[in-house]
């Protein structure tokens, strides 16, 4: 059905049709669409051009707010809103559940059983049909969760780890003087300096190695809870600052001592600055708790057995061999008609009915301990879609992200029989989606372009498959049909290789693989078989060390046992590292975390553009420098949002609202350096402007032109300068960051390390994206993805296949060589796949 009926005619309404009427969200034009109920429908488009507009931003947030208007006002406020969408109107719209594609900002103490309540049953299983210790009490289930007083190891506090700051941790170099900074862990600069002018005034020796000087003052200085206050005099010698305290000659400041064990607890205890926390905890040194080896229970709760091993042990099972040993006692193999027997058998039926539904979305590898920040947003998904599945709900619209992303095409097989089970049960999906073989396999088809941002917006297909393929202006046709087929060419060769020895990781066990220098490879394998903990793991880790890089930072809150580093004995770095220069980590990880970090701030573009405006004749009048056209100043922003372009409103009965400054209208800016403009446009409007438009806009202009071109050449054509970093996806942060790599002119040498940079993006956009990794090698450098998508690796020069299952059943190298060797290796599950999308010859 094309999108062009006539929808005024109120015969052409339609039972069992959601019918929406007039959709402007975002870059919606208008729009006019009748969606199937009760039928799998898939949402298409290139990256940008309205999908999750209409989906997610349309669709599901008005299935909320109606869900909201039935909900007690008190209630109503505690509920996180989508807010109301720019529609219409929208009839036919059942209940909505939304699944979407985040990353997990939970702690370690979320985890896959916490996620999936499947934790809670297994307490259960433990209180009531646990093998006790003669003579001890029943333990309620509460006792054997960590995140409670009752259960909790009272050493660790229900962590598993203990951490601590040892002298040779913080005094990496003892024959370092205090004045060479032995003490590395105290803070650079100013500050560190500061504590060493202190304990000078104290009258410790700061000119002899660490090593020379007495116990009883190292500890002193490391460990002390004491602060003194005391007087500090820049610039004097140790015996003029003698002199000085002797005579009470006025200091420069008075200073406050503090141990470098104290600084170091309180920094990470208290900063909010990814980079500083990383820096602190080079000074930490994590150990498994001695009294409860890591399992994070008291030590009562652990002495409770099932199945001859306690709550710890099992949670650390994948879940496959979980499901194994749970099942006789399910099937009530070997009961003794106690109450006890009766129990077990039905809390391990329960488990093991929702641990197959987990296993059936292809993530038997995982264990009910793994902690959420360690999961992908794929894997998270799966997670929260097993749930669904378990409630049994029917008549309910469940939305989808993207639900493939993450997934090996054997496991895209896998996700749609659970989407059809939820069909089955009389739901109706709707799914953003770039997979074709996820298309291939819908009801309907509803496709949106013709291109992204203000190019899109518009319904060009809504029917079922079939039908896409007479619609001429959709870019989703020719690949869905296969009209664009790979163009045959003859693989790079290698340079020279980098040889990673003895890997040992997660489920990598001495593992040897070598990786081409000087061309394209492609890591694939099974979700979960390994590909990453050797790529974006061993590899990054065992590299950037040797570069003098470090370690990869973690980001923003991640607690520091969260997953430790690759230590000796656990891979090196045999040969090929003469040929290596800089390792660069392309990764998806937001470019920022606040509105006010945006395109243009993290491309260094507003720099430029800021200067341009500083520059003109109207600026220069008044004297605005560079830093009034910054809304993060507070000469040049709005002093009523405090640059933030909108403001909170609190409703006695309702959520609080943010709604567009009143003042400055949402552009972030006061009156007074609105007024200045470039060309006919003030900073505001040229934030509001598209990467392309802005293009034309300061086509005379190199230093900005410059990464405009490079955002384009990456497909980001389509997105505002000044858009928020909160607003962007994973793929698109990702694109942002190479577009910056792009920029530079030295690129002989670098490896370039991306994982699934293709999630989040249209086959069109993943051609585009290929050219640019293509130009990056043929400038010298190498490109190294983690990658599901066939079509990317039936383009690379190399490919190295990890498996063939996932977790214990992976973590080794099943094929490699070029795509054709690989497509023809027996024991890869991911050969066929991969054959299909190789050209002809």
């Amino acid at each position: 059905m094309m999108a062009t009926n006539d929808h005024d005619d109120a015969s052409a309404r339609r039972d069992g049709f959601v019918q929406v009427r007039g959709a402007r969200e975002h870059n919606l034009r208008n729009v006019d669409v009748d969606i199937p109920r009760e039928a799998f429908v898939v949402f298409t488009g290139v990256s940008g051009s309205g999908k999750s507009s209409l989906a997610f931003a349309t669709l599901y947030a008005e299935a909320q707010r109606r869900y909201l208007d039935s909900v007690a006002p008190y209630a109503r406020r505690l509920i996180e809103q989508a807010g109301v969408p720019d529609v219409d109107s929208i009839e036919g719209l059942p209940p909505a559940v939304a699944l979407q594609q985040q990353r997990s900002g939970a702690s370690t103490r979320s985890s896959v059983g916490s996620i999936t309540t499947i934790s809670n049953s297994l307490r259960m299983l433990y209180s009531r049909a646990g093998d006790y210790p003669e003579g001890q009490p029943l333990i309620l289930a509460d006792g054997f969760s960590a995140n409670t007083p009752q259960g909790a190891c009272p050493r660790c506090h229900g962590l598993g780890r203990i951490h601590e700051v040892t002298e040779p941790s913080m005094v990496p170099d003892d024959s370092l003087s205090i004045r060479e900074r032995a003490v590395a862990a105290w803070p650079p600069a100013w500050h560190g300096q500061n504590q060493r002018d202190i304990l000078v005034t104290l009258g410790y020796d700061v000119d002899i190695p660490w090593r020379e000087l007495p116990r009883e003052q190292r500890d002193w200085i490391l460990f002390t809870e004491d602060q003194p206050v005391v007087p500090v005099y820049r610039d004097l010698t140790p015996e003029q600052t003698r002199q000085a305290v002797e005579r009470g000659d006025n200091p420069s400041y008075k200073g406050t001592f503090t141990s470098a064990r104290r600084y170091v607890l309180h920094t990470l205890a208290s900063t909010r600055s990814t980079s500083i926390r990383a820096r602190i905890q080079q000074y930490m040194v994590s150990t498994t708790c001695p009294d409860c080896d890591g399992k994070q229970l008291r030590r009562d709760a652990l002495a409770v057995t099932f199945a001859g091993l306690d709550i710890g042990e099992i949670s650390r099972l994948p879940l496959k061999q979980l499901a194994r040993l749970l099942s006789p006692f399910a099937a009530g193999e070997g009961a003794d008609g106690s109450a006890r027997a009766l129990v077990a058998s039905r809390i391990a039926g329960d488990l093991l009915a929702r641990i197959e539904i987990i296993i059936g979305l292809g993530l038997g590898y995982l264990t009910l301990h793994r902690a959420s920040p360690t999961l992908s947003p794929g894997e998270l998904q799966r997670l929260r879609l097993a749930t669904q599945i378990r409630s049994n709900l029917f008549g309910v619209v469940y939305v989808l992200d993207e639900p493939s992303a993450g997934l090996h095409p054997a496991d895209t097989e896998a996700l749609l029989v659970a989407l059809g089970q939820l069909k089955g049960a009389g739901n109706s999906l709707f799914v953003v989606e770039h997979e074709t073989e996820v298309m291939r396999r819908a009801d309907w088809l509803v496709d949106l372009g013709p291109a992204a941002g203000e190019q899109g917006g518009q319904v060009l297909y809504s029917g079922p498959p079939a039908g896409l393929a007479e619609v001429e202006a959709s870019s989703t046709a020719g690949f869905l049909f296969r009209r664009k087929p790979l163009q045959p060419r003859q693989p790079r060769e290698a340079k020279a290789w980098l040889q990673l020895r003895g890997i040992t990781r997660n489920n990598l066990q001495d593992l040897d693989v070598d990786v081409p220098l000087g061309t394209f490879t492609t890591v694939t394998g099974v979700s979960g078989s390994g590909k990453s903990s050797l790529v974006a793991q061993a590899l990054v880790e065992l590299l950037g060390a040797k570069l003098g890089q470090g370690a990869p930072v973690q980001e923003e809150g991640s607690p520091i046992d969260q997953e430790p580093l690759l230590s000796e004995g656990q891979g090196h770095i045999a040969g090929g590292l003469d040929h290596v220069r800089r390792l660069v980590v392309v990764d998806q990880k937001p470019i920022g975390r606040t509105p006010r970090s945006n395109l243009a701030t993290y491309t260094g573009l507003f720099d430029a553009i800021r200067k341009l405006f500083a520059a003109t004749p109207e600026a220069r009048a008044r004297r605005y420098d560079a830093g009034r056209f910054s809304f993060n100043v507070a000469k040049g922003r709005c002093g009523n949002c405090d640059g933030e372009g909108s403001v909170s409103i609190e409703l006695l009965f309702m959520p609080g609202v943010y709604v567009p400054c009143p003042v400055c209208h949402g552009a972030r800016y006061n009156e007074q350096t609105l007024e200045v403009t470039c060309r006919g446009k003030n900073i505001a409007q040229v934030l509001d402007m598209t990467v392309d438009a802005a293009a034309g806009f300061f086509s005379g202009e190199p230093r900005i032109l410059r990464p405009l071109e490079t955002l384009l050449e990456v497909g980001l054509g389509y997105l505002r300068l000044g858009q928020p970093a909160p607003e962007l996806s994973g793929g698109e942060a990702q694109r942002i960051k190479l577009a910056n790599e792009l920029q530079r002119q030295q690129r002989r040498g670098k490896l370039y390390v991306l994982d699934e940079p293709t999630t989040g993006l249209h086959p069109s956009d993943v051609d585009l994206l290929m050219q640019q990794l293509d130009q990056l090698v043929d400038a010298g450098s190498t490109v190294v993805v983690v990658e599901h998508d066939m079509r990317v690796a039936a383009a690379s020069d190399w490919v190295i296949d990890i498996g063939p299952g996932a977790g214990d059943e992976g973590g080794r190298v099943v094929g490699q060589g070029t795509p054709r060797a690989v497509a023809r290796a027996a024991a890869s599950r991911t050969a066929r796949y991969l054959a299909a999308e190789l050209p002809p010859g």
